[in-house]
């Protein structure tokens, strides 16, 4: 595989999956008025989806996690930083934060971070489109579309926003 390979993928299944395993969720845990959080930039975009396919009525929140990252340091700025928009208070609410991938767990503990920056929520629910090997902090998404076993060189990501496509490539050894 190259670098620029590509694998198809049905984004819009994944995301009816993703759709009915939070649908499960919400009902499991009796969660009624979610506030659902997309992490720029794929889980913003999968995020706007899901919140019009689930029927959320609390406005959609998105976060950028750029000045919580413990790489900030050594990459820098992200040069397209995204203002993180909260609905006013999150303390006791119940938080669906929403990515695109989970992989070595990092950016969902920068979100986790800059969430309690704002206030001290009742939980905090992640669902991801793809989960996939190599974590590296125990962290766990609640509900995924897809488990995905991938070789340390290799990179599963999500490009958009219309259309969403998922695109596997491969750093040259």
């Amino acid at each position: 595989m190259n670098n620029n390979a590509s694998q198809d993928y049905d984004v819009p299944r994944l995301l009816a999956t993703l759709s009915d395993g939070l649908q499960q969720l919400m009902q499991q845990q009796a969660i009624d008025d979610p506030i659902m959080i997309g992490i720029h930039t794929g889980g913003a975009w999968i995020a706007r989806q899901l919140h019009q396919q689930l029927g959320i009525t609390a406005s959609l929140a998105m976060l950028d996690i750029s000045f919580y990252r413990d790489d900030f340091t050594r990459i820098g700025v992200n040069p397209e930083v995204k203002p993180t928009r909260l609905p006013g208070n999150i303390d006791g609410r119940d938080i669906l934060l929403i990515d695109d991938v989970l992989h070595t767990g990092r950016t969902i503990r920068a979100a986790m971070n800059e969430l309690f920056d704002y206030g001290r929520p009742a939980s905090i629910h992640l669902a991801v489109l793809v989960d996939r090997s190599g974590r590296e902090l125990p962290i766990q998404a609640d509900v995924s579309a897809m488990h995905i076993e991938l070789q340390p060189n290799q990179h599963i990501k999500l490009k958009g926003p219309e259309p969403l496509q998922l695109c596997l490539s491969e750093n040259p050894s």
